[in-house]
């Protein structure tokens, strides 16, 4: 079921960081000195007040639930306001993952890496691929791992205005964490040409696959996601049709050991064509949809997208087949 208006719809983009920050960094030190469960004591106090503050985050988590719930019935997910709590205490413990990878203090011998030999078998023939990654579970988790695996190199396409001061956290913590960064707002033809020789070069390039592009005009298509229609961006298929390079998803989740990171095959390479453009897209978002619902189903708590994601923005899009 649709969820009725409520008013005017922002971009993503348009939603500030909750100002916390040194509620972040109480947190954060309580996680690193004490462990887990004195982090914990503390962050459930500070998510009911977020909870009860932020209605938007709210009602978005809320729907969220509710299509999880109407998709798989054994989920375990309620939609109730016990359920938005636990949603946004997994977003609170993958903040302090963050924060502890960063800071050197995630044991990553923990961290189970499946599919990964997908990408030292494209390492090997000296060229690079593009990741579509996502906000299911930890992405800082890959970054950190990329150091480890040899002979990978790895750039972000990211927008991270909108959490100006928790990067500046992070840098605090550790520089290197903005160094395989590259802030986008828009795509433009020099940005395409530099994440080429990138690729050309033998590097990969990182690009979210869940989130409309910051630009006045973005592309998007409308495909099935958890039993309604959501907008999502045409931006990663477009660079993988100039790019010719092999197309791989990616995931991280938390996992009860620990963490995993899986990637999957997606495409040996993209190729648009220009009859029928709009529909050859279409179909490749609503592959990538489908991967991603299947994927949050096996961690629904751990997709974090705290806006209106089935709600278009006002900015301009073109539809995929209903």
């Amino acid at each position: 079921m649709q969820p009725a208006a409520t008013g005017p719809m922002r971009h993503w983009a348009q939603i500030n960081e909750f100002s916390f920050i040194a509620g972040i960094r109480l947190l954060f030190w309580l996680g690193r000195v004490f462990g887990r469960w004195p982090f914990r004591s503390v962050l459930y106090p500070v998510l009911l007040w977020y909870l009860i503050a932020k209605p938007s985050a709210r009602a978005a988590s809320r729907d969220y639930l509710r299509r999880v719930a109407s998709v798989e019935a054994d989920s375990g997910i309620v939609a109730n306001w016990f359920g938005v709590l636990r949603h946004f205490a997994s977003f609170g413990e993958c903040i302090l993952d963050k924060l502890l990878l960063w800071c050197g203090l995630f044991d990553t011998r923990s961290v189970e890496l499946r599919g990964v030999d997908l990408i030292l078998k494209q390492i090997s023939t000296k060229r690079g691929g593009l990741l579509i990654c996502c906000h299911l579970g930890n992405l800082e988790l890959c970054r950190i791992m990329s150091t480890l695996q040899s002979g990978l190199k790895l750039t972000v396409l990211t927008h991270t205005k909108h959490a100006v001061k928790f990067n500046q956290l992070l840098a605090q913590i550790n520089p290197h964490s903005q160094l395989n960064l590259m802030q986008v707002t828009d795509l433009t033809p020099a940005t395409a040409v530099l994440l080429s020789e990138k690729i050309n070069q033998g590097e990969f390039v990182a690009i979210a696959g869940d989130r409309i592009p910051v630009a006045p005009k973005p592309r998007v298509v409308f495909a099935r996601f958890f039993g309604a229609m959501a907008p999502f961006p045409v931006g990663p298929y477009i660079l993988a049709s100039l790019f010719q390079c092999p197309v791989y998803l990616l995931f991280s989740l938390r996992t009860d050991r620990g963490a995993a990171i899986q990637v999957e095959p997606f495409r040996e390479a993209i190729r648009l064509p220009r009859k029928n453009r709009d529909d050859a897209l279409a179909a490749l978002v609503n592959d990538y949809a489908a991967r991603l619902e299947g994927n949050c189903l096996r961690a629904p708590l751990q997709w974090f997208n705290f806006f209106d994601f089935w709600r278009s923005s006002p900015l301009s899009h073109t539809h995929g087949p209903h």
